[in-house]
């Protein structure tokens, strides 16, 4: 078991707050919500552990931005808003500029992510589609792809950790997975995950990116694992391809919608965000098989006074996560496990 403190609550969005994003080197954070605007929080000189505001981006959206995400240069801040559009803020000069709006979703912006390489970028969107977007020169972005695997709205989109391939989660009750065909240039929905009765809200890969943690309506967490061929499973791969299956489910956790799940890549703990208040921390059982993993929950603390929208562990200071809420707070936790 452990112990999840509350470090700092950070005050200052007016409305529900939607979305956070970890700067890469751990020591920024953006966060953005209901009032339009992005704000940017940052360490206190070499105290990580008391946090201040920094700048407030207002004038790139013009409805609610849902989702933000840095580079994995550190230099670029995408911003995804129900006004159907997406931002790159630019803060090499020091203050962050709107240096690019990324336009073509018929309705609201759900997610935005970046690949590892940094070369691209994946929206999604209440239109049922993700689009890729390649980074041509650095204030230039060209879609590359248009993707209509859903049939519903799309809620998340996230990036394997090592490779360009990439995840999103939807409204119709599955995960897709995307690559592109090298010899075409297309990209195109190489495998469908059903195993979820209802929305799946948010994915995320582990360290290892052969494993896939989803959170959903139904109020479950799932684990799904990469298998591919001859593996020592003996699960069979198709067309000598990679195949994803459901390894483990946990359930009984929660007690209404699991809105965001986070998979911390340096301790293997699981965070999830949930429509009860709760934030939950989920560690993998010693005794646990690689093929028929077994989790146990760690923490549990009622969080916020209204649905917790985010959680996402810092991608450097170990232990550190940020949450937000409905109810208008941005809140950074520790996790102390037990000794």
């Amino acid at each position: 078991m452990g112990d999840l403190i509350l470090l700092q609550c950070l005050s200052g969005h007016k409305g529900r707050v939607w979305g956070a994003g970890w700067h890469p080197q751990g020591n920024i954070l953006a966060t953005c919500g209901e009032d339009k605007t992005i704000r940017i929080w940052a360490e206190d000189g070499s105290d990580s552990m008391r946090w201040s505001a920094k700048a407030v981006l207002a004038d790139g959206h013009t409805r609610t931005i849902r989702s933000v995400a840095w580079s994995p240069c550190g230099q670029y801040l995408a911003s995804a808003s129900f006004d159907a559009t997406v931002a790159i803020w630019d803060k090499k000069s020091g203050d962050f500029e709107c240096n690019a709006t990324l336009e073509g979703h018929e309705n609201e912006v759900k997610s935005v992510a970046w690949s590892k390489s940094g070369s691209l970028l994946a929206t999604c969107s209440r239109d049922k589609s993700v689009w890729v977007w390649e980074v041509a020169q650095e204030d230039e972005y060209e879609c590359s792809a248009v993707l209509n695997s859903h049939t519903q709205d799309v809620k998340k989109v996230e990036w394997h950790p090592h490779e360009d391939l990439l995840a999103s989660a939807s409204y119709d009750n599955t995960i897709k997975l995307y690559k592109e065909d090298i010899a075409d240039s297309d990209w195109s929905c190489f495998d469908t995950l059903c195993s979820h009765d209802s929305t799946v809200w948010s994915i995320s890969f582990d360290v290892s990116g052969r494993r896939l943690a989803s959170c959903s309506d139904d109020q479950t967490v799932k684990i799904w694992q990469e298998y591919k061929p001859g593996n020592e499973f003996g699960v069979s791969c198709p067309d000598n391809s990679p195949v994803w299956k459901c390894v483990c489910t946990l359930s009984g956790y929660h007690n209404r919608s699991v809105y965001d799940v986070s998979w911390c890549k340096q301790t293997g703990l699981l965070a999830t965000a949930c429509g009860d208040d709760i934030i939950r921390i989920f560690k993998e059982a010693a005794c646990s098989s690689p093929n028929e993993p077994t989790f146990e929950m760690v923490a549990s603390i009622h969080a916020h006074s209204q649905d917790v929208n985010t959680v996402e562990w810092n991608p450097m200071l170990s232990g550190l996560l940020v949450t937000t809420s409905d109810d208008g707070d941005v809140k950074l936790w520790k996790f102390e496990p037990e000794e």
